[in-house]
């Protein structure tokens, strides 16, 4: 027996990405509800909010690079209108992105980063070690050269989440504070969900965002089961000093030692130094190795670091797919759809999914932008043969 049907649109999951699916659902008249245990908590309480279209570019993610870029020429307008309906700020600054070489290697990995940008029709520009000292005289002395990204902003996710949180509310979206235990399906389409607290949920339509717990939720037949899994990364904060001149103005990323290193600082003053990749299953723990990993290259990268206040350790959960790009859309169960698997995409990927889900939700068709990250891209040995 389904659950008496309570909404047009349920939404599992209230992190970033199932929050702007509620609120744009909702501004579309769709009678919309979200469950959740605790809105607006997730992968965006660690993230670090770079919206890095250009200097997140990977080699064979050029269809991925098409979905960066849409979103993050939308993301002006988004805060804005977020702002303007919430009256919360969200950390938004258009300060640039500067990705620097500390080796000759790095130099040569970089110089081919820049050749693929161009190729792409992105924009970006090479700076030899004095120009990027310039622009940021904390840089340690050895940086060999850099890219200049003025086109890569930043976002606070924590007050993103928080914006959402009070756009849903104020859009009329229901919320339960509970966890979604088990879809409900009932003659080959999906119903709603049964919640842990023992309550039922019927809905028209059921959108998947639970994040990394996308790919765990009972009651979904194995073959439509979202292949995600969790991608721990360990971050760390610290407090920039006050001073006449800023510590830092722009993000700052490198590769050392082959490992990826970022520090974003805040306009509140908060400096955040990111992030491990590690594969580690549903572990959160915040290790020794990973703070000291993150500290160690973000001193190579700028020396003064070690005198900051250090304020926050923290370990979160990115939900990866096989192809590092979400999952949109209708899957091969009528009635649900998902909208998961961002992985290190989701704060950057936040405009154009509640533009992408709401169309899909009103009209059954994924806009265009979108439709190359159809839950349907993956065939059945994907979906059946990934691990539970």
């Amino acid at each position: 027996m389904s659950p008496t049907r309570t909404s047009d649109v349920l939404v599992v999951g209230g992190g970033i990405i199932g929050l702007v699916t509620a609120w744009r659902a909702a501004q579309r008249g769709l009678a919309t509800a979200v469950v959740d245990p605790e809105p607006g908590g997730g992968a965006a309480q660690v993230a670090a909010g770079m919206l890095a279209a250009v200097t997140e570019l990977h080699y064979g993610e050029e269809t991925l690079l098409g979905l960066n870029v849409a979103s993050a020429r939308r993301y002006p307008d988004f805060a804005a209108e977020l702002t303007e309906f919430t009256g919360q700020g969200l950390g938004y600054r258009g300060c640039g992105t500067l990705a620097v070489a500390l080796d000759a290697d790095d130099r040569a990995h970089l110089r081919e980063l820049h050749a693929l940008q161009q190729r792409s029709g992105l924009e970006s520009q090479w700076l030899s070690g004095r120009e990027c000292r310039r622009l940021e005289p904390m840089l340690a002395p050895g940086v060999r050269g850099g890219l200049r990204v003025d086109g890569d902003h930043q976002i606070d996710p924590r007050r993103l989440a928080a914006a959402l949180v009070t756009a849903c509310e104020r859009a009329g979206v229901t919320v339960h504070r509970a966890w979604a235990e088990r879809l409900v399906v009932a003659g080959d389409r999906a119903t709603g969900v049964l919640t842990a607290d023992g309550g039922e949920l019927g809905a028209g339509q059921v959108v998947l965002a639970a994040g990394s717990l996308s790919g765990r939720l009972a009651g979904v037949p194995r073959d439509v089961l979202p292949p995600v899994r969790p991608v721990k990364g360990q971050v760390v904060r610290l407090t920039m000093p006050e001073r006449p001149g800023p510590f830092l103005s722009r993000t700052v990323r490198a590769v050392v030692r082959g490992s990826h290193v970022y520090l974003v600082p805040r306009e509140n003053g908060e400096l955040v130094i990111g992030a491990t990749s590690e594969e580690m299953g549903w572990d959160t723990t915040v290790t020794a190795g990973g703070v000291y990993e993150l500290l160690r290259d973000a001193h190579e990268l700028v020396p003064g670091i070690t005198e900051l206040p250090l304020t926050e350790t923290r370990a979160g959960l990115r939900p990866g797919s096989p192809d590092n790009a979400p999952l949109l859309g209708p899957t091969a169960l009528e009635g649900l759809l998902l909208a998961t698997g961002h992985y290190r995409n989701g704060v950057l990927l936040t405009p154009v999914t509640g533009d992408a889900m709401a169309d899909v939700l009103t009209t059954g068709e994924l806009p265009e932008v979108a439709r190359p990250f159809t839950p349907r891209r993956f065939g059945a040995a994907v979906l059946t043969e990934q691990p539970v």
